[in-house]
């Protein structure tokens, strides 16, 4: 087993006070098995005394080594990137928010099938039904529907409807 080579930049005195007033504890456990390490305690000793595997200490070191203590901050992805772009997930939500026309599409609600096939043919983009799903979601949509009704309904007659005795003696039969 070699000795692990680190740069001696810093004292271990100045990186156990760093590690002291580190706030997250990920890299104040790194930097304590780094000092660990230039204090003279054995590879298998200082990853263990800092809560660490030997070989995690010895990758710890490399970044130090390359990056100073900015390379013993975990570095997250970001991420796979939107298969739409801002505008067409815009353009998205205006479609879902104006909801289907029956008489041109023969729909009288989106699935999400429906807004999938639409993203393939207006965006030429193809995203799974779920996917769809995911994305309106993180947009701030629900999936509750409307309740269907009939395009010729007529809200007086059924506020009439409603209102007329025979309707009430009805309802009240079942009460």
């Amino acid at each position: 087993m070699t000795a692990l080579r680190i740069r001696k930049d810093r004292s271990v005195v100045s990186l156990r006070k760093l590690s002291k007033g580190e706030p997250d504890a990920r890299v104040s456990r790194r930097i304590l098995g780094i000092a660990n390490a230039l204090s003279g305690m054995s590879r298998k000793e200082a990853a263990e005394a800092a809560g660490m595997d030997r070989q995690t200490l010895r990758d710890w070191v490399g970044r130090y080594n390359a990056h100073g203590l900015d390379g013993l901050a975990d570095r997250w992805g970001e991420g796979r990137p939107p298969v739409l772009s801002v505008q067409e997930q815009a353009d998205l939500v205006t479609i879902v928010m104006n909801g289907s026309d029956p008489e041109a599409s023969g729909l009288s609600a989106y699935t999400l099938e429906d807004l999938a096939a639409i993203c393939a043919e207006r965006f030429g983009k193809r995203l799974h039904p779920w996917s769809v799903g995911r994305l309106l979601h993180r947009l701030g949509l629900s999936r509750q529907k409307t309740r269907p009704s009939h395009p010729m309904k007529d809200p007086a007659d059924a506020e009439a409807f409603k209102k007329s005795p025979a309707s009430s003696a009805k309802n009240s039969a079942y009460a």
